[in-house]
């Protein structure tokens, strides 16, 4: 009997549908072996040497796993094939006591989808564990364990307790916080444009065209700095004679984009279906282990010959030949990051779909799945083909020796190509049949006042492109460095979804960006990056890379312990009464904040959360008149309203109290 490991049990019942009596699937229910929680667990005198335990929660399952090694033939581990996966693979040879089998008898065995064809394939060409990729994922998790442990005291020390310190959650949280301060300098400054709105005589097409050049000198951004400057030029052109000056007709092309890699899938799924990175990879994942989608994470874009050859047997079924291409689309993958010889995500079988899909009628899968179908086969179509016509306009003002260039342009679809299965968003614009030379009326002069706008704060799919962008993290990182963000409060989400660093976030920022300036350089976090990569791929000694960082590292840390003072905040007195004893209430915090606490603590031990100016403004609770109306987040992450006397008053809604629409909701949601 052969005994295949996989890390979960829908891994092991898709596998076990594919392979015969000979086999038995079962699940190590992802790692089965850790570094303990309660202390260090690095050796850093004796090189770095990890103690890893196996935790209580995989003991039984390792026990388990033991007896179903020591009865089989063959042990074959299929666990992932990216690093995570191999160090798995290499945990389960460790703790199962495989190293002393035969090599014939422990197998290693890799694939990107799970298919029949590809399983059957894996198993016909297993390898060795990859020394190489285990010791890359163990320098990172030594390397983060010694960063966590070794700096999150500072920051009790210094600034509060229960926080911590991690070494990709830093530099993510520093670039949200150096946004902040971009938008809290930013000073808005004042500009006008101009457009005029003409119709062609008998024709209900109207075209609208800008104010591009006065005197035939291109206008700047800011050559209408003023409302002044601009009734000027309105009053000028309401008067000016116009002509069409000049028409020109062009074809243009635009290309399908790749295929999802982890990094864009995981944007666009923030973008388009307002999933979390969290949420899309975890939907993915599922996706995957069903045998649906190709391996989630991946940076390449690469496409297997089958993928391709059934992409073009669905196009020209159901699309006809004008939608199929002469020759596959190959893609390059632009990422420096690239790791092993993945594929890009897509659908392990391009005749699936969306409309055929279901599973278990989850409306999630399906949209993700969908979008995953799309981005695939619009990936092979043909290019989509656009008119672009842009008519320039002369306009003469005599009596104030000036002339006036405007310019529009609309665009029509003469080819839809890839657009025919991912359509873009933007309407066609048909401009009226003019010839040059023709005289034209202005019917309305449209002055326009603009004002500059601040950098936008990060969405999760801006904060995924900018880290990938400068080469921090991995595919397998981006969800839980956002994630870990947020749990630890050090961001929190505005209502447009953006992110915002919290008042302890901006703290502890501060505190390493002073203190501990290489672990939150970007530069320097991207190089370890690097150096991972090297170890990977057998160049580098995993030690080495470690023993590199810390010695510096500790040398810097044990100086900050003893110079940097403790951030002290003076003993702040609120206006307000404690409601149960009536004593000073006090502003405290805490991890999460600021919030009151009575100043008769301990006899009193009353505390009260401090209200925005926008919960200020809702007022008090309509139920209870007693409680005020705060905004609270359900366990599913949707915002709603509620009485902050909860649970002695249950009052709750989804609309604003200001609304007549409210909607009553169950606070336990």
């Amino acid at each position: 009997m052969k005994l295949v490991i996989v890390e979960s049990p829908t891994k092991a019942k898709t596998i076990s549908k594919f392979l015969g009596k000979g086999y038995q699937v079962e699940s190590s229910f992802g790692h089965i072996r850790d570094l303990p929680k309660s202390k260090l667990a690095i050796d850093i005198e004796h090189n770095f040497e990890p103690s890893y335990i196996i935790p209580v929660k995989a003991k039984k399952r390792v026990t388990q796993l033991k007896k179903d090694a020591a009865k089989a033939d063959v042990v074959i581990l299929a666990s992932d094939e990216d690093r995570e996966g191999e160090a798995i693979a290499y945990h389960l040879t460790e703790a199962l006591k495989l190293k002393d089998r035969p090599a014939s008898e422990v197998q290693r065995i890799t694939f990107h989808e799970i298919t029949q064809t590809a399983i059957e394939e894996a198993l016909k060409h297993p390898r060795a564990i990859n020394e190489a990729l285990v010791h890359a994922q163990q320098a990172r998790r030594v390397l983060d364990r010694l960063v966590g442990y070794k700096l999150s005291p500072f920051l009790w020390e210094k600034v509060m307790k229960r926080l911590s310190a991690g070494r990709v959650q830093s530099v993510a949280l520093r670039l949200i916080c150096d946004r902040e301060e971009e938008i809290k300098k930013f000073i808005a400054e004042e500009y006008w444009t101009m457009s005029a709105l003409f119709v062609k005589k008998g024709s209900e097409i109207s075209m609208e065209a800008n104010l591009v050049a006065v005197n035939e000198k291109t206008l700047g951004k800011f050559d209408i700095p003023t409302e002044a400057a601009a009734h000027i030029l309105e009053d000028q052109l309401s008067t000016s004679i116009f002509s069409v000056a000049k028409i020109e007709a062009r074809e243009s092309k635009k290309n399908p984009l790749a295929p999802f890699t982890t990094s864009t899938l995981q944007q666009e799924g923030s973008k388009k279906l307002r999933f979390s990175a969290k949420q899309t990879m975890a939907i993915a994942q599922g996706l995957y282990e069903k045998g649906l989608i190709t391996y989630m994470r991946t940076d390449s874009v690469n496409l297997s010959k089958e993928s391709l050859d059934g992409a073009k047997k669905w196009i020209l079924e159901n699309l006809g030949e004008q939608y199929a291409t002469d020759t596959p689309r190959a893609f390059k993958t632009k990422s420096k990051l690239a790791q092993e010889a993945h594929e890009a995500i897509r659908p392990t079988n391009p005749a699936l779909s969306p409309e055929l899909f279901a599973i278990n009628d989850d409306p999630k899968a399906k949209k993700l799945y969908e979008l995953i179908w799309r981005r695939f086969m619009a990936s092979q179509l043909p290019q989509a083909v656009f008119k672009t016509t842009s008519i320039e306009i002369k306009g003469i003002n005599a009596a104030a020796h000036k002339t006036f260039g405007l310019r529009a342009s609309g665009t029509v679809t003469v080819f839809d190509g890839f657009q025919k299965i991912m359509p873009t968003s933007g309407e066609e614009k048909i401009m009226p049949a003019l010839q040059e030379g023709e005289p034209m009326h202005a019917e309305k002069i449209m002055p326009i006042q603009h004002f500059t706008e601040p950098p936008a704060r990060y969405d999760e799919a801006g904060l995924i492109k900018v880290l990938e962008e400068h080469g921090i993290g991995r595919p397998s990182t981006y969800a839980p460095t956002i994630s870990t963000i947020q749990t630890r409060n050090y961001v929190e989400k505005t209502d447009q979804r953006r992110f915002k660093p919290t008042e302890i976030g901006e703290a502890v920022n501060t505190m390493l960006v002073a203190h501990f300036p290489q672990i939150v350089d970007v530069e320097f976090t991207a190089k370890m990056e690097d150096e991972f990569d090297e170890v990977a791929e057998g160049h580098k000694q995993w030690q080495e890379v470690i023993r590199a960082f810390y010695g510096p590292f500790e040398k810097n840390l044990e100086q900050k312990m003893k110079e940097v003072p403790k951030i002290e905040r003076a003993l702040e007195v609120s206006d307000e009464l404690c409601a149960l004893c009536g004593k000073q209430m006090l502003i405290k915090y805490s991890r999460f904040g600021k919030f009151l606490a009575c100043s008769g603590f301990p006899e009193c031990r009353n505390t009260k959360k401090i209200l925005t100016e926008e919960e200020k403004a809702l007022g008090k609770c309509p139920k209870c008149n007693q409680g005020d109306i705060v905004k609270k987040k359900s366990k599913r992450g949707r915002s709603f309203y509620g009485c902050s006397r909860y649970p002695d008053c249950d009052w709750a809604s989804w609309k604003k109290p200001e609304s007549k629409e409210e909607e009553e909701v169950e606070t336990t949601e």
